[in-house]
């Protein structure tokens, strides 16, 4: 039997630990989509056993032998083992910073503090959660001061988890471009004497109506349900265990269609860039999206450039009223797109329109980045969160459920997620402007249900690398510039100028 060469054995070892992650997160899915409560204890230490598996795979002798050798013949390797050998030595080096015992107790914490989470923002209590969150940015401190990385700022670290290459420098500045230009244009619209007309959209939506709704805008769109599926849960997400099984959720207000209709859109971007990772990429590091703010760049683009254009509902605004008993009957297209596309401050993120959203994100920003330096202590939090809520908004929480708690991520450790939010909503702009400037046409194409031109734009340009490409070369490759927010502030201004006639 012939000997399996090192690279062979290389990839056999990132294949298994690629094995135990698609473990990982369908034990996180069924989790977060109605999983037994009594059940969450033992769950919990699953979850770390199988997390400090997948730690003690990255940081074995063998990876660091495979690892320096492989990296001495470069040449000789295909471009997937090449850059798979870059992404496993990045995770050898940080992790191998981090005590075992201590990495196992921090991933136990974070799937005890996710359940903790509910509870406290079920009952609106801060303080039963505040000994937790502390907890987890003490350990996101340290794991900072182990990694031993030189940079202007400790939140650079983190942000380097989620957005490689982008650092608070230029964060500070994009963000602060944003706001100057968002916070007067919402307190404009707030004030502008065209308002539209909300009842139609607040009556009774039954949750089977939108559950069949979702499904037929999620086919309509390209989703793949033979490789999916869609479910219900508290804070809708969607995750690829692999390109083959990409799973979104939605949260179903019976008051509102919207919550779930367009969070099921957004949603659905995410699951079309995990369907299409090129299948060559599987089982190794780069079978996945290459950042949070990529990722994020899909499913703004879907839900915003295309669910909420007017030519999108030119078409479905019929499949709508199908689904929703007559309470659409009587208003217009042009009052519905009008009311769909309202811009009003409001307290909820994953509620907030278009106009409204990168506010909600910078607040979060600004604060992450006080806790993680220092300025800002936990306890203090809820008290900040709602004085910036004042500032930027012009509304402020009634209670902690609604505020400081709404969110799940900082439950589960997840700082320097935030900014890929917004940071997405700059990039899906610079992708909408970058196809459209040689496909004029999409609006008619949107019109028609023909999606298939701009999915296969993506996949293309975006999807199918995984991360074999970094944000930087997508975003250069695709629209010849860097990290830019001019196209997001004109489309923003432009279509909210014309809807309120301001």
């Amino acid at each position: 039997m012939k000997a399996l060469s090192t690279e062979e054995k290389y990839l056999a070892l990132v294949k298994k630990q690629n094995h135990y992650n698609q473990a990982l997160a369908l034990l996180g899915w069924d989790a977060r989509t109605g999983a037994p409560k009594k059940g969450a204890g033992q769950r919990s230490e699953v979850i770390g056993s199988l997390s400090s598996e997948v730690f003690a795979l990255s940081t074995s002798d063998e990876m660091k032998d495979y690892l320096s050798e492989l990296e001495q013949t470069t040449d000789s390797l295909s471009d997937i083992t090449s850059k798979s050998v870059a992404e496993s030595r990045k995770d050898y080096d940080r992790n191998t910073t981090i005590p075992a015992d201590e990495y196992k107790d921090y991933v136990t914490l974070q799937s005890q503090t996710e359940t903790l989470w509910e509870e406290a923002k079920d009952k609106s209590d801060f303080e039963m959660f505040r000994p937790n969150l502390e907890k987890l940015i003490e350990y996101k401190k340290k794991f900072i001061g182990y990694y031993g990385k030189e940079t202007d700022h400790p939140y650079n670290t983190l942000l380097d988890d989620y957005e490689p290459g982008v650092f608070v420098q230029t964060i500070d500045e994009v963000f602060s471009e944003l706001r100057d230009h968002l916070v007067p244009l919402v307190q404009a619209v707030t004030e502008a004497k065209k308002q539209p007309k909300m009842d139609n959209l607040f009556s009774h939506f039954p949750k089977d109506n939108q559950q069949a709704l979702s499904k037929d805008i999620l086919t309509e769109i390209g989703f793949d349900f033979n490789a999916g599926r869609m479910d219900e849960t508290v804070h809708p997400f969607a995750v690829g265990i692999n390109p083959y099984d990409v799973r979104v959720t939605t949260k179903y207000n019976e008051q509102d269609f919207r919550v779930s209709l367009f969070g099921t859109i957004h949603e659905a971007g995410h699951a079309l860039y995990e369907q299409n990772i090129s299948p060559d990429l599987m089982g190794t590091p780069l079978c996945s999206g290459t950042s949070m703010g990529i990722h994020e760049s899909q499913s703004l683009f879907w839900e915003k450039f295309v669910g909420q254009s007017y030519s999108f509902w030119e078409r479905n605004y019929p499949l709508l009223k199908k689904h929703a008993n007559g309470q659409f009957d009587n208003m217009s297209l042009d009052d519905f797109y009008f009311a769909v596309n309202q811009a009003k401050p409001s307290l909820i993120r994953i509620e907030a329109d278009e106009l409204t959203y990168c506010l909600h994100i910078i607040l979060r920003y600004e604060l992450e980045k006080a806790l993680i330096e220092g300025s800002l202590a936990v306890k203090d939090l809820p008290h900040v969160w709602n004085e910036k809520m004042k500032e930027y908004l012009q509304v402020e929480p009634s209670h902690d459920g609604e505020g400081v708690l709404q969110d799940v991520h900082w439950s589960f450790g997840a700082f320097g997620y935030f900014p890929s939010y917004a940071l997405g909503y700059i990039y899906a702009a610079q992708l909408n402007e970058a196809f459209t400037s040689t496909n004029p046409k999409i609006d008619s194409l949107i019109k028609q249900g023909d999606y298939a031109p701009i999915r296969n734009w993506m996949t293309e340009n975006v999807h199918q690398f995984g991360k074999s490409k970094k944000p930087s070369e997508i975003l250069k490759d695709t629209t010849g510039e860097g990290i830019n927010a001019k196209p997001l502030i004109s489309y923003l201004q432009k279509k909210y100028t014309s809807l309120y006639e301001l």
